[in-house]
Formats: structure tokens, sequence, C-alpha cells
């Protein structure tokens, strides 16, 4: 079958306007299980480039590690679970895609992974933005990524009749760094969007648009791509897995939580507007007005409000819900 088979694509401007979730709408931190502070957090710093802005300890006691850039809200909350399983072929994290400011900002990233002889899974241009794909220590997916200006982004289908994407020009990327030292840390830097293992596609796309309120904005059978506010995706979710990947066990390495950021509180209404339809929603708990959500596959969401999240203490842990 070719990449183009069974393709359903959506323009930018139709899926905005399709999006029950308002335009401004981003994600927040993402919290991840490590089995070592001590390895992950040298990682996050030194190639990653982020900064740790946070140091404490999880509502169940675990430690825990929160790194941002420019003393900002946190992109990323690490817990420490020494005894921690490696990641299986269930449903969970595919990848966190952290979002660099500028071309510039990615060619000093590059930069650090060639000086720290760090190993890469792939270096990619999607049209729509340029990507570096890594595992942390303890195999996290990321995604490294730059976006190109909005009015540079070619049409979603374009991307995938060329083939998917293409190979990143490496050596272009870092000579946008000139003959500067390269930047230990990196500035500007916040959540792009997250990929996740599902159990089942027609579940994921149901829930992810009928209730948390994501348009949709490419399909394929294996994978699927939505957002709000016409971005080229805020989450992606995909079934390689294989259909009917079981949720992961307790206490695996990986995703703990992710979260959305809506404008106002009314916007949390709506959503809980769409939890009492009852749409594919096992599992929902208010905590301080946030609302704590689990997918058909058992990933856990936290959608609050900005106001909420500013408030937030740095690297505030709420209870995960049940798995």
């Amino acid at each position: 079958m070719s990449l183009t088979s069974d393709l359903r694509t959506v323009d930018y401007d139709v899926a905005a306007a399709a999006a029950a979730l308002p335009a401004a709408t981003r994600l927040g931190p993402v919290h991840l299980t490590v089995t070592d502070l001590a390895r992950s957090v040298p990682f996050y710093e030194d190639v990653v480039g982020l900064t740790v802005q946070w140091r404490g300890t999880t509502d169940t006691d675990e430690p825990a590690v929160a790194l941002g850039s420019d003393g900002t809200e946190p992109v990323v909350v690490l817990v420490e679970n020494p005894t921690a399983s490696p990641q299986r072929r269930t449903s969970g994290l595919y990848h966190v895609a952290l979002r660099y400011p500028t071309r510039e900002s990615l060619g000093h990233l590059i930069r650090r992974i060639a000086e720290t002889r760090t190993p890469i899974q792939g270096a990619s241009d999607h049209g729509t933005h340029e990507a570096i794909y890594l595992p942390d220590p303890d195999g996290n997916g990321l995604e490294l990524e730059w976006d190109r200006p909005r009015a540079d982004w070619p049409p979603m289908a374009e991307e995938f009749s060329r083939g998917g994407p293409q190979p990143l020009d490496v050596e272009s990327t870092v000579a946008t760094t000139g003959s500067a030292a390269t930047e230990a840390r990196s500035a500007g830097v916040d959540m792009g969007h997250l990929h996740l293992h599902v159990g089942a596609i027609r579940l994921a796309e149901d829930f992810y648009r009928d209730v948390l309120g994501f348009s949709l904005i490419a399909a394929l059978p294996s994978a699927i791509f939505m957002s709000a506010g016409g971005y080229h995706h805020h989450l992606g979710a995909n079934i390689w897995n294989g259909p009917g990947a079981p949720p992961a066990a307790p206490g695996s390495v990986g995703l703990r939580r992710w979260s959305v950021v809506v404008p106002e509180a009314d916007d949390l209404g709506a959503l809980m507007e769409r939890i009492e339809r009852g749409v594919g929603v096992s599992h929902v708990t208010d905590e301080d007005g946030a609302l704590v959500i689990a997918d058909p596959s058992g990933n856990a969401v936290v959608v609050e409000t900005a106001a909420q999240r500013g408030a937030a203490p740095i690297g505030h842990q709420r209870p995960t819900p049940p798995r």
C-alpha cells in the first residue's frame, strides 16, 4: 500500500474551525517516569539544553525534577522510580516533541548532540517543521523540533504525497549557528506536541475529537494527527505497537500524564459537557478545578486553564489516575 492510500487530510483553516478547543489551546508539561534522576537530568541539561527549575517529591514521595527554559513553566517533569520496568509493546508514549524557537537554536542542539556523542534515531524535514529524534537514557522517545513560519507550511496532503518526511539538511541547519560557541542551554523551548501509542485508532480519534475537542489534520489507517487552531498537530496517535496494545503495567518507564492548557474556565465547562455525554471516558477526576481524564488506552491527560497552570507551583504533581 502506498503512503497516500486511505489518507485523509484537512486544510489547516478548516481544521481550526472544526476544533471544539479554542485556537489558543496549547500543551503544558509532560510527566515521565525514569529510573535514575542522576543519569537523566544531565542528559536533559547537557544535550536537550533545558535547565532544572524545581527539585522535590511527588504527592507519593517519589523524587522529581522539573526542567524547562527561561525560568518559565517546565516542559518536562521527571519522576524517579528505580525499579521501573522498560517500555514494552504497550500503549503509552511514542515521543514527546519539544519545540525550539529558531532554526539556529536547533543548530546549536545538533552541535551539542555531536559534541556529547549522543546517538540519534533520525533527522527529518516534515515541511512544517524540522526535527531530530532520539531516546532519553530510559528509552523515552523525544522529538526535538523547530517550526517553520506558518506562511511557509505546505498543505498536509503534500507532506504525504512526497513520500513522507525528507532527510533533514543537517549541514545547513548547523550553519545557521555561524562561528559562535555552542550554546550550553536553549532559550524559549516549549511543548510542541505529543505522540502516543494507542490500542485502537478509531477509539482514539473519537475520544480526542468528540471529548477533548481536537480536530483531525491527517489520518492513515495506522495513525492520526490532531490539533487546535489549525496547528500542524498537537497530538499524534498510532497503533504501531500493534492493534489492541494494552496499557503499560503500573511502575513502567514512560508517560505518567500529559497536559492541555485552555484559555478560560468556560473552556473547561464545555469539556465537562462533552464528557457528560459519555463518549469513551473511563476515568475523570476533578483536581482543584483541573480535569484528569484517561483516554480509551489508559493514557492520562490533565486539562487545566492558563490561570491554573500559571498559579501552580513549578513541578507541581497531582496524583496519577489508575490505569
